[in-house]
């Protein structure tokens, strides 16, 4: 486990998580998008790089179709001029207003203006999304249930700061029924890897469990991209499936 990274570790079940930061050099803006699963349906994925874009995508489309398709296959991670990464299908939305706006938080807000919490009882998952705009501006947003069932969105905008991000997930990482929604502001956290692939590496070795029945992880996407240039960039990709077939 890198220290860096230990919130992360803390979490038993974080759920999906998004990373948005900086390198070190502050040269590169760092986005890193997590899955973890419990039902057979949300682990039978994978990320995959299609164009320009990381989607979801099945491993076994029988076992992935038991559960809800249109929460379980989305674009996470999208490039443009900007750079719009979510939990869900609210991703295609927020593209389209990065090639409007200028400011993230703005973009989130009228990207994500239609959208609502998941609709999975009891958990009633929240929607997580990130935009990242060249030059090192970025936020993050929250939507969860409220106890009266209303959905409740959050935005928290900043800019990027050499070696340090912020993290979001859906749950709180308490494994308890149902599960727990993120709450407060993002984590703060450590990033001290120079590049896209020493960062996938670190994340999903910070992932791993003690208890090796409570291995949760799904997949690990990082991006590196060059902070005035956003559509230059790099893509580490983890597939959890994969490292298990290489070992076989």
């Amino acid at each position: 486990m890198t220290e860096p990274l230990a919130k992360l570790s803390a979490m038993a079940y974080p759920g999906r998580v998004i990373v948005i930061g900086q390198n070190p050099e502050s040269d590169q803006s760092v986005i890193v998008y997590i899955i973890t699963g419990r039902s057979p349906s949300s682990r039978a994925r994978e990320l995959k790089l299609e164009g320009s874009a990381v989607r979801t995508r099945p491993t076994d489309e029988d076992v992935l179709k038991k559960g809800n398709v249109d929460l379980l296959v989305y674009t996470a991670i999208a490039f443009s001029r900007g750079i719009a990464v979510s939990n869900g299908r609210q991703t295609d939305d927020i593209l389209k207003q990065i090639q409007q706006e200028n400011d993230p938080e703005e973009i989130l807000i009228r990207g994500l203006k239609d959208w609502t919490y998941e609709p999975d009882p009891p958990h009633y998952t929240p929607r997580i999304s990130g935009c990242l705009l060249p030059s090192g501006k970025a936020c993050l947003s929250l939507i969860k249930r409220k106890k009266d069932g209303a959905p409740q969105k959050s935005f928290f905008a900043w800019r990027l700061e050499p070696g340090k991000g912020k993290l979001i997930s859906t749950y709180s990482g308490a494994e308890k029924n149902p599960l727990p929604s993120f709450t407060g502001n993002p984590l703060d956290i450590g990033i001290k890897e120079k590049t896209a692939g020493d960062m996938a590496e670190a994340v999903y070795a910070a992932l791993k469990p003690q208890n090796p029945e409570k291995d949760y992880r799904v997949a690990v996407a990082c991006v590196y991209a060059e902070k005035s240039n956003l559509q230059n960039y790099e893509v580490h990709i983890i597939n959890k499936k994969e490292r298990q077939d290489e070992h076989e």
